[in-house]
């Protein structure tokens, strides 16, 4: 007990138990497989937020909309998953962000505005995002009996 009359042995304990787990759902299969099923959520928001901006459909833009793998993020160590335009949507950036239209002799003609959906998508789901993590916590505690 210390002198001011509380027992901080406990609490070191539940420090230690939570870095353990921490650890555990770091290099273990629940945090990929959760952040998998967010990508996943989030592919198919921005697939809707796609299809409901573009309306000229030509091309493969809603067939190259993928979900990543999970993977660490170098900079501070965190996991993460992108939804990205892959093959064969290659030129998704050009939709997404604008582009300028230029004939075949390379004379300019203006600039095309950008649809933003990957903003948008993204935008309209983190909050239920933060939501669904603190789910995910709360579950993970629960389930090692915290």
């Amino acid at each position: 007990m210390a002198k001011d009359g509380f027992d901080f042995s406990e609490l070191s304990e539940l420090e230690e138990d939570l870095l353990n787990l921490a650890g555990e759902v770091e290099n273990g299969k629940q945090a990929k497989r959760f952040l998998r099923n967010k990508g996943n959520k989030l592919k198919r928001r921005t697939l809707k937020v796609a299809k409901a901006k573009v309306k000229k459909k030509s091309g493969n833009l809603f067939k190259g909309i993928k979900r990543g793998k999970p993977y660490k993020y170098y900079v501070d160590g965190s996991w993460a998953v992108r939804v990205y335009a892959g093959s064969p949507a290659n030129h998704a950036h050009l939709l997404n962000d604008g582009h300028r239209i230029v004939d075949k002799n390379g004379n300019e003609h203006g600039f095309k505005e950008g649809y933003h959906f990957f903003e948008e998508a993204a935008e309209k789901y983190e909050e239920e995002y933060y939501d669904d993590v603190q789910d995910f916590i709360d579950e993970l505690l629960d389930e090692h009996g915290f």
